[in-house]
């Protein structure tokens, strides 16, 4: 196959998981080494918020996120079909960004401006949480590192020997990197909706709050944005696309009531 027709199947998400992730994986960016680099990223993360004392484990908001966590937690596990068991932890940063991320495996980092700047219930917590969950899930990171390894290979870098270790290279600083780099595809993106609508559905949080949570977002973005709108792009079309989606996790909610 034309090597930039396969390229622009796998950006649009037509053979994401057959395609990207396979490629991800010859790249040197597989899912155990992935989510290895992503715990010592996660690690180093914690370490340098415990040293300069902007680690949160006390404070109310703090209390409220790890609660929420706790619950999707289990709900998260038996999503999980990646064939490997993740090691759920989180850590959250006293900081005026509004902000939250996931690196592969299952490390959750959280701002306490996101929670504390738009005021959030419990259930919008849940709704960021299950959406960021899910792209660890969905294994999102290892399609993107997919993606851009077949960029590459139609500029014309290719997965040469010397290729390969570059690029698992920039997969061991992954862990550091990963949430706060360039946006998902559309296509990814409206995956973690969709599928953060069914974890907090499951886990006991009305869905409805995920689309209460967007519009704060938009209405924060137009007073100056936030840092978590230039990594998960907030807009109409995407609210939209909640609403439809909306009734079937309305019905899992329900039901679990």
């Amino acid at each position: 196959m034309n090597k930039n027709i396969w390229m622009g199947l796998c950006v649009a998400g037509t053979l994401t998981l057959s395609g990207c992730t396979t490629i991800a994986d010859m790249a040197g960016a597989d899912t155990a080494t992935l989510n290895a680099a992503a715990s010592q990223g996660f690690n180093k993360t914690v370490q340098e918020a415990n040293s300069n004392k902007t680690l949160d484990t006390s404070s109310a908001t703090y209390k409220r996120i790890y609660a929420v966590f706790n619950r999707l937690k289990p709900v998260a596990d038996q999503y999980n079909q990646t064939g490997t068991r993740f090691d759920w932890q989180l850590a959250v940063l006293k900081s005026d960004q509004v902000n939250a991320y996931v690196a592969p495996g299952g490390k959750v980092v959280f701002y306490t401006g996101i929670v504390n700047k738009l005021n959030l219930t419990d259930a919008e917590i849940a709704a960021i949480m299950g959406h960021e969950m899910t792209h660890a899930l969905e294994e999102h990171s290892k399609q993107k590192i997919g993606a851009q390894a077949l960029t590459d290979i139609a500029l014309g870098i290719g997965l040469s020997a010397a290729g390969v270790g570059q690029t698992g290279t920039a997969a061991a600083q992954l862990g550091s990197q990963i949430g706060v780099g360039l946006p998902y595809s559309r296509s990814l993106e409206s995956q973690a909706d969709q599928g953060g609508l069914m974890l907090m559905a499951r886990a006991g949080y009305n869905p409805q709050a995920a689309i209460t949570l967007w519009e704060k977002m938009n209405k924060l973005d137009g007073k100056g944005g936030a840092t978590f709108l230039s990594t998960h792009p907030s807009n109409t079309q995407r609210i939209d696309a909640m609403r439809k989606n909306l009734p079937a996790a309305q019905a899992i909610y329900i039901q679990r009531k």
